[in-house]
């Protein structure tokens, strides 16, 4: 299976809509489009994982990343459009505790 990861600038940031799978194969990609933009000092990091239909602990792995170098540089970060399967796997982690999850963004992700 492989990833698309479109990203789409915003005033505060960038929202990222995420489809596929996440996995050891694809998490490079979406490692590679993303860690630059976390890197923006402030930055508003929305990543919409509604189309995502699976994910592992790689991916975990690159979210974990994704959060700490976002709010070292002043940033917030958030994921949306957690499937229930998703959901799940961020609680029994206890991710769900550290990081910012919503059912949607505000105002809604085009």
């Amino acid at each position: 299976m492989d990833i698309m990861v479109e990203v789409k600038d915003i005033t505060s940031g960038v929202e990222v809509r995420v489809k596929g799978e996440i996995d050891a194969y694809t998490a490079p990609k979406l490692s590679e489009t993303l860690y630059p933009l976390s890197k923006r000092e402030g930055i508003v990091m929305i990543v919409d994982l509604t189309e995502v239909s699976y994910m592992d602990s790689t991916g975990l792995g690159v979210f974990v990343g994704l959060f700490k170098s976002v709010r070292a540089h002043n940033g917030v970060f958030t994921l949306v459009g957690l499937s229930e399967r998703l959901q799940r796997l961020f609680d029994i982690t206890g991710l769900a505790d550290i990081i910012d999850i919503k059912n949607h963004a505000e105002g809604g992700v085009e």
